[in-house]
């Protein structure tokens, strides 16, 4: 394989498990009845829209059909992407829900 198909899977590959990131990210709030967009938008004021979340929402199925996502693994995954401000604001709104 030459230089350039090998960084071009690495990037492909890179891109595809960021939109699983995403996916999850995306699921984990509507199973929490949260705003995704709202959520991202705190983590990062400064970002526009993020257009990959707008795709992704259309994945997502409703709280009753998905499975669960244990917020450690959530956490983790955000970490993993180096989304740590989005980590931060999701670990906010689990302190929020767990208070209740």
């Amino acid at each position: 394989m030459e230089q350039k198909e090998i960084e071009k899977r690495i990037i492909e590959n890179y891109q595809s498990d960021e939109r699983m990131m995403i996916l999850i990210f995306s699921q984990w709030c509507i199973n929490q009845g949260l705003n995704q967009a709202e959520l991202y938008e705190r983590a990062y004021p400064s970002q526009p829209k993020n257009a990959v979340l707008e795709e992704i929402k259309e994945l997502t199925v409703s709280k009753e059909e998905s499975e669960e996502i244990a917020d450690g693994t959530l956490l983790q995954v955000l970490q993993l992407f180096g989304n740590d401000d989005l980590a931060f604001i999701v670990q906010e709104e689990i302190e929020k829900r767990d208070r209740k």
